[in-house]
Formats: C-alpha cells, sequence, structure tokens
C-alpha cells in the first residue's frame, strides 16, 4: 500500500480507507488474545503457586513465556520478510492454542513452565507481524495513531480478563483461565486472519540472510542458563551456567540486533537496546504486584487484578499522549519523559510493599507507571520503522522484539531470583519486593538518560560502515 502525496499534516488528518480500517480491526483482535492471556495469567498465578508449589519456578511462568517469545518474534518478523503475513501469524496462533492446552492440564510447575514456553512462542509471532503490518499497510504519518489504537486493544482485557481471571479461578479453578482461552483464540484468529492476508509478501532480497534459528535458539538457551545459574544454591553450579549464559547469549544477541546495540549508538541500535531495557524495568515490576499484594499485603487477587488493570489503562493513555504528541516534541523527548515517570511509579510501589503505607497508593504507582511506559513504548516504535531500511523493516523489528522480549524475560526472572532466593521459600516476606522495585526504578532511570540518542536527526549518513556491537 503506497504512501499519497499528501503533506504530513493532511495525511494525518485523513480518515483511514476501508482496507486500511479492515486490517487494523485484524491487528487489533490478534492484539486484543495476547493482551488477555497476560492479564489473566498474572492475576491468578499466586494461586497456580498455591496449588502446584515449588515457589523457585515462579519466575519461571514469565521467563518461559518470553524466552519463547525469542523464537516467536524473531522467526516471525524475519519469515514476513520472504512471504504474506498471514502465514507465520496462522503457525503462531495454532503454537498459542497448544500451549493454553498444556499449560491448563499441567500435574506440575514444570509442565506449567513448558505451557508457558510454546505460549511464548506463538505469542511472540503477534507483535512481530502486526508491525510489519503496519510498516506496508499504513502511510507514515498514520503509523502513531496505529501504535495508539493498538494499544488500546489492551484496555478492554485490563479491565475485565483479570476479574474474570480470579472469579474463574475461585469458581471453577484455576486452569479454567487457560483451556477458556483455547476458544477464544480460535474464533479471533478466523475473523482476523482475513483482513491480514491482504497485506502484501515484502520483496526478496536474494542476498539477505536466511533467519537465524540456530542463533535464537542460542541466545534463548543462554538466557535460560543465566536464569538457572543464578536460582542455583551452590557455587558451583551457580557459576559455570553463569558463564555458559553469558557465553551464548550476548554473541547471539549481537549477531541478531544492528550492529552497535549494545553500546546504544544511534539511532536504530539504540532503539533496541533502550526498547529491552525499557521492558525489564516494567514488566519485571509488574509480574509481582499480584503475588506481594496477596502474600505481603495480605489482600484478594480481585484487588491486585484491580492495580493490574490501572497500569494497562494509563499505558493507553500515555500512548494517546505521544500519539497526540510526537510530532511537536519528537520521539527522544517522549521517551526521556516515559523514563522518567516509570521510575517515579516503581519507587511508589517500593514504597507501598510497606504496611504503613495505605493499599490505594499501590493504585498511584501502578497508574504513574503505566504512563510512563505508555509515553516511551511506541515513540521507540516510531522510531524503529523510520530508522530500518526500506525493504528490511521485518528485520529492525524482529530485532526490536527479541530485545523486547529478552528485557521482560531476564527482567521477570531476575526479580523471580531475588524473591526466591531473598525470601527463603516464603512469598510473604517485603524486603525483597522493596528490592525488585527499586531495582526495576534503577533500570527505568537508564532509558531517560540515554533517550537522547533516539533523535531521528542522528541517523548515520547510508553509506558510513558499521562495526560490531
Amino acid at each position: 500500500m503506497s504512501e499519497s502525496d499528501q503533506s504530513p499534516a493532511d495525511e494525518l488528518a485523513r480518515r483511514f480507507s476501508p482496507s486500511e480500517r479492515f486490517l487494523l480491526i485484524g491487528l487489533v483482535c490478534m492484539v486484543t488474545v495476547v493482551a488477555t492471556e497476560s492479564m489473566a495469567v498474572t492475576t491468578v498465578m499466586p494461586l497456580v503457586e498455591r496449588d502446584l508449589g515449588q515457589l523457585s519456578l515462579y519466575g519461571w511462568a514469565f521467563s518461559a513465556f518470553f524466552i519463547g517469545n525469542l523464537m516467536g518474534s524473531v522467526a516471525g518478523g524475519r519469515a514476513t520478510d520472504r512471504m504474506a503475513p498471514v502465514l507465520p501469524l496462522a503457525a503462531g496462533v495454532g503454537v498459542f492454542v497448544a500451549g493454553l492446552l498444556v499449560g491448563g492440564l499441567a500435574p506440575s510447575m514444570l509442565v506449567l513452565v513448558l505451557g508457558r514456553l510454546l505460549q511464548g512462542v506463538g505469542a511472540g509471532v503477534v507483535p512481530a507481524v502486526m508491525y510489519v503490518c503496519v510498516g506496508r499497510g499504513f502511510p507514515a504519518a498514520l503509523r502513531p495513531k496505529v501504535f495508539a489504537i493498538t494499544s488500546t486493544a489492551w484496555v478492554v482485557p485490563s479491565l475485565v480478563a483479570p476479574l474474570v481471571a480470579a472469579w474463574v479461578a475461585q469458581a471453577v479453578g484455576w486452569r479454567w483461565v487457560f483451556l477458556g482461552l483455547v476458544p477464544v483464540a480460535v474464533v479471533v484468529a478466523a475473523l482476523s486472519l482475513p483482513s491480514i492476508r491482504q497485506v502484501p509478501t515484502g520483496a526478496v532480497d536474494p542476498d539477505r540472510p536466511t533467519t537465524p534459528v540456530g542463533k535464537v535458539v542460542l541466545l534463548s538457551a543462554g538466557a535460560a542458563s543465566l536464569l538457572a545459574g543464578l536460582t542455583a544454591q551452590n557455587w558451583w553450579v551457580l557459576v559455570p551456567l553463569v558463564v555458559v549464559g553469558l557465553g551464548l547469549g550476548v554473541p547471539a544477541f549481537r549477531s541478531l540486533t544492528p550492529p552497535g546495540t549494545l553500546a546504544a549508538r544511534p539511532v536504530l541500535p539504540a532503539a533496541v537496546l533502550l526498547r529491552g531495557v525499557l521492558t525489564f524495568a516494567f514488566f519485571g515490576a509488574n509480574a509481582y504486584i499480584s503475588l506481594a499484594l496477596t502474600s505481603v499485603r495480605g489482600t484478594s487477587t480481585q484487588y491486585a487484578g484491580f492495580v493490574l488493570a490501572a497500569s494497562s489503562l494509563t499505558w493507553t493513555a500515555g500512548s494517546w499522549f505521544q500519539a497526540r504528541f510526537h510530532r511537536r516534541w519528537g520521539e527522544a523527548r517522549l521517551v526521556r519523559l516515559g523514563g522518567s515517570v516509570l521510575t517515579v511509579g516503581l519507587l511508589v510501589l517500593a514504597v507501598s510493599v510497606s504496611s504503613a503505607v495505605p493499599l490505594w497508593v499501590w493504585m498511584v504507582g501502578s497508574l504513574v507507571a503505566g504512563f510512563g511506559m505508555g509515553s516511551a513504548f511506541a515513540p521507540i516504535s516510531t522510531t524503529t520503522l523510520a530508522a530500518a531500511e526500506p525493504g528490511r523493516e521485518g528485520q529492525a523489528t524482529s530485532a526490536l522484539q527479541l530485545s523486547d522480549v529478552l528485557g521482560t524475560a531476564l527482567g521477570t526472572g531476575l526479580a523471580g531470583v531475588v524473591v526466591s532466593v531473598g525470601g527463603q521459600g516464603s512469598t510473604g516476606r517485603p524486603g525483597p519486593m522493596v528490592v525488585v522495585y527499586v531495582g526495576t526504578a534503577a533500570v527505568a532511570l537508564v532509558v531517560a538518560l540515554l533517550a537522547g540518542r533516539l533523535r531521528l536527526d542522528r541517523l548515520p549518513a547510508p553509506a558510513a560502515s558499521s562495526s560490531a556491537s
């Protein structure tokens, strides 16, 4: 779908065409399914842990999902550079449904973790395909609005999923939170795929490298080894696993991301790195809100669901805020603002762990953190699309998604290490939760400090040579 000859202001003001509208509806539907699963599982995980036990694997229920995302997002993004996006999307939905079935029928926490891994592989394809569809299906001036609308797809799940998940878990058991999503995913896919089928196949460059599945596997294995080592109780197990994890993961990450990513080189490399830092901070904290509220503060899963919903609502508000001001402020300023606001919100959550602080302060911290995330998340996406080489949007966005999910996997995994080891097997100790929220706030501050490297006027000349990360 080619861009029109209208000025950017006219293009931004015009309405979506019928084909763009149907494509947008299809993307929103798919994002809604992933959002529903995310909000529902996060809410009921404390109940799963009480039933299946093995607190040491609590963080793995999140990390495994996002390690699976590594493979799904990279493979999905690279595949859409070679074939119609509908094909990898259909395959991703099938794997996602299989993961839901395994999770819902899991006899132990270990099997549930394996089910979450499958869910992650399938769900990772969805945003990778979505970014490519936005790049090929909408003109550049409309993309911030499209990202804002797709972020709004989190509104209904954030309002409904936590409360429905808590009610289902209490009424018929947590397993039906997984199993009940199976028919929903199948129906939504059947309704969405026809519109996504209209997105064309990307131009194939015969010299372009094939999908680096082996490197993705090495990166996933490296992340898993690192997290397994950090949870080990003996140093002679911890040290080798950490060394192996870094040895496998760092070279694989360097080869799968733009040169200069680890150094946050402007502009595309910095965007890829900062997305991972951003998700590390937000999701590393957000994944443990339900556990902190139910185990440390003694509240219900229903209240925890309200707190989780608050951050999703303000994430959407922040996304619309950036859509309104992105042309006036620019991506770098918005990301700096978002990182700063997220830092403040996470520090409020750290204070809220104390029993001396009223419970409603949790809501304030969640609202502030969500707005910061929404203000920073979408501008990094638009920066990536603007900085990507024409015809290689899939490769750039797959790197962005890889950093996104790796940051989330490491954030939730390392927070799980703190909770498990620091709590000495108990979920009721406040100290580890404070460490989690203060630590993630420090990580969020890095986003604000490095946001200036996203200025599009710092794009290197096309002929400039690049070096390794």
